[in-house]
């Protein structure tokens, strides 16, 4: 079953309108993070991919990376609740829920609209080049993972 298209306009809207329901007091039906830090640490994808978090892996790393984790990550499969967080995507201090939160909007509003061909062939510095379905899949998967574990 295909995710919905994160570079279309309405599966933006629809993500947004979600975002938009989640308050400082919002509570996380599992896990450790509270509101601020998931949207902080769901930045963190987009922030790699726009150059914002430079990751440096070694050739070794890199290729357990594509070799073991790039296919979870990127395939259709939901993430399963309480996975272990790789060491760039922890977020453990405290942060402001509004500031994040209008971060977290600003890069879906980028992603949309910079669109497919902007993403098409991107260089992942984790998994290498991905095609235009497995970074819409890395985004909308990790993004829907995180508003289900907030109740939105």
């Amino acid at each position: 079953m295909a995710l919905p298209n994160i570079f279309k306009q309405e599966t933006t809207d629809a993500c947004l309108a979600r975002i938009e329901k989640l308050t400082p007091q919002s509570q996380p039906l599992w896990g450790k993070m509270n509101v601020a830090q998931m949207l902080a640490h769901v930045s963190v994808s987009y922030d790699m991919a726009f150059g914002k978090i430079e990751v440096k892996n070694n050739f070794f790393m890199k290729l357990m990376l594509k070799l073991f984790i790039k296919k979870p990550v990127t395939n259709e499969v939901p993430y399963k609740k309480n996975l272990q967080t790789a060491p760039q995507f922890l977020i453990t201090d405290e942060r402001a829920f509004e500031k994040e939160k209008a971060h977290l909007i600003d890069n879906i509003k980028k992603t949309q609209e910079y669109g497919e061909s902007y993403f098409d062939g991107k260089e992942s510095a984790s998994f290498g080049k991905l095609t235009v379905q497995e970074w819409n899949n890395l985004f909308y998967k990790h993004l829907n993972h995180h508003l289900q574990q907030f109740g939105v």
